[in-house]
């Protein structure tokens, strides 16, 4: 059996908080953190941009080449919503603890209003997002060892919420 202690993966749709989520959850573990978004745009450029002039499937492999290199750092690594679109990134998930974080459509909406994603650039936002949720939805849950939901209380709350089961499953896997 593989050992299922290296990174913990937070997966789950855009605007459910993964980034700040994983941000807390690395410190509360003393462990590195690693945003494959932010890792894309540190080193191609912003998102938009390359969906806008290479295209959606040009942006996948770069991501998929960021998500490999975060699960090679075995701390948290928050991935962006679409990244589990890929073959060779959800293989590679099964290396590792992966945490599916939920949110309502409705304490979504304010989250994403104004943002530069662009996927939800076409028509109006909400629609796009829903319609992402059904494809990417039953990705997730296959993907997912444990959920959580960010849409009520404090943020602190799912942080502390993961942190533990994260401490449990390294003791159960060991």
């Amino acid at each position: 059996m593989t050992s299922r202690t290296d990174a913990i993966v937070l997966i789950g749709p855009m605007g459910a908080g993964k980034t700040s989520v994983g941000r807390r959850v690395a410190k509360a573990l003393d462990v590195t953190f690693y945003d494959s978004d932010k890792a894309i745009v540190r080193d191609h450029g912003p998102i938009e941009a390359i969906f806008a002039e290479r295209g959606e499937a040009a942006f996948r492999a770069i991501e998929r080449d960021a998500v490999a290199t975060g699960l090679a750092t075995a701390g948290v690594v928050s991935l962006g919503g679409g990244a589990v679109l890929d073959e060779q990134t959800r293989a590679a998930l099964a290396d590792h603890r992966v945490v599916l974080l939920t949110v309502e459509p409705r304490v979504v909406a304010s989250r994403i209003r104004g943002g530069t994603r662009p996927l939800l650039n076409d028509g109006d936002p909400m629609t796009r997002w829903n319609a992402i949720m059904r494809e990417r939805g039953p990705l997730y849950r296959e993907l997912a060892d444990v959920v959580f939901d960010t849409s009520h209380g404090p943020l602190q709350e799912v942080v502390d919420a993961i942190t533990a089961w994260a401490r449990t499953s390294t003791q159960e896997d060991a």
